[in-house]
């Protein structure tokens, strides 16, 4: 850095300028381009409790967004105050190093002409600085941070809600309030309406992300689908993710030594082990996931062949299903859907989500499976 000190207990230099001046610290002058915030290499009496006093406030309640900050900052450089970092610190009710550190960021990052002034012990521009650099976003950021807020909507009354918002309000705390476009409107013209979104409980999720993170073999009660009561698993977890809308835990099972997926809807009581393991370096959720339609884990790959009718068709066009899809058209407004995919409940699902507007091609097993399922429900429906 331009500005670093190279001093001892009377001696001092800046390595840009290479000069050394006995006394000039004890004196509070700047040699070259600045101390690196120091206002005095040697601080009084006086300074260094100011700055035992300033460090010691409590910082987690009333500390402003840095960007805030800094813009307050600017406003008394520019109007000739020459603040300090210890009356800084006290006024933002912050410790003297992040001052420091507020500072040492508007001179190099925002490449603000800041400079200290010994014979008036503060900061100053030495030359005029008109406005502030303002962070720069388009209409179309906005618009995509006001996606992803809304995105937040989904989780509203779950224990997700909170932290989610929390983090949202500091990524935008630094925006202007004015524009050329009003947030509040954008806000209000764009929304959310989740369907069937997972219940997760927040401590759960900290506890396997804490397990992932860390490489720590977890233990956890385990209730699936096809079993009655719930098993104690031993797994070492690998990834957690989000499949449509969906929390799953993809993890290595230590009983039956195979990787398998499990839904944290269905999970509880993890513990976490002192047990460490290695995740394999050839590991790679999107290879394991390769055949997949959805969340669920399936084996041989194989060309599926929907026939649609031009409802389904028109709806089918309007979305990527899945990475492999294509759509043809055919006489009649009608199109074939083909996937490459491999056959497990979520695809049997989804192709039943389309009734009587589908009609499975191939392959003849999933072709079946469906014809049993619509069976069953054209006789459940008939027997009343």
């Amino acid at each position: 850095m331009s500005g670093a000190i190279i001093a001892g207990p009377r001696w001092a230099a800046t390595r840009s300028s290479g000069v050394f001046r006995r006394g000039a610290l004890d004196r509070g002058e700047v040699i070259g381009h600045s101390v690196s915030y120091m206002e005095r290499a040697t601080p009084s009496p006086r300074t260094r409790r100011a700055r035992r006093a300033a460090d010691s406030k409590p910082t987690f309640r009333t500390t402003r967004p840095p960007y805030a900050r800094m813009m307050k900052i600017h406003e008394l450089l520019a109007s000739g105050t020459f603040p300090n970092c210890s009356v800084l610190a006290g006024e933002f009710e912050v410790s003297y190093k992040t001052v420091q550190r507020d500072i040492d960021f508007m001179r190099d990052q925002m490449l603000l002409p800041i400079d200290y002034d010994s014979s008036r012990h503060g900061f100053c521009y030495t030359k005029p600085v008109t406005s502030f650099p303002a962070v720069q976003i388009t209409h179309g950021e906005v618009v995509a941070l006001l996606v992803a807020q809304k995105a937040v909507e989904q989780y509203r009354g779950t224990a997700f809600e909170k932290p989610l918002r929390a983090a949202f309000e500091k990524m935008t705390s630094g925006m202007p309030e004015e524009g050329t476009f009003s947030i509040h409107e954008l806000s209000r013209a764009i929304s959310f309406r989740p369907v069937g979104a997972a219940v997760q409980e927040l401590q759960l999720f900290d506890v396997l992300s804490d397990a992932v993170l860390n490489r720590r073999v977890i233990e956890f009660d385990y209730h699936s689908l096809k079993d009655k009561n719930a098993a104690r698993r031993r797994v070492e977890p690998y990834h957690l993710g989000c499949i449509g809308n969906q929390w799953y835990l993809i993890a290595h099972d230590l009983v039956r030594g195979k990787l398998r997926t499990f839904a944290l809807t269905r999970l509880t009581r993890p513990k976490i082990l002192k047990t460490t393991f290695r995740r394999p370096e050839k590991f790679s959720l999107e290879r394991m996931m390769a055949g997949s339609f959805a969340a669920f884990e399936s084996g041989e790959v194989k060309t599926v062949r929907l026939r649609l009718d031009p409802f389904a068709a028109r709806l089918a066009s309007e979305r990527l299903w899945h990475k492999s899809q294509k759509l043809r058209p055919l006489s009649g407004g009608g199109a074939e859907l083909s996937l490459e995919v491999g056959i497990a409940p979520d695809l049997e699902n989804w192709i039943l989500g389309w009734g009587r507007h589908a009609e499975v091609l191939e392959p003849d097993e999933l072709r079946e499976q469906v014809a049993a399922t619509a069976r069953a429900m054209a006789l459940q429906y008939s027997a009343r």
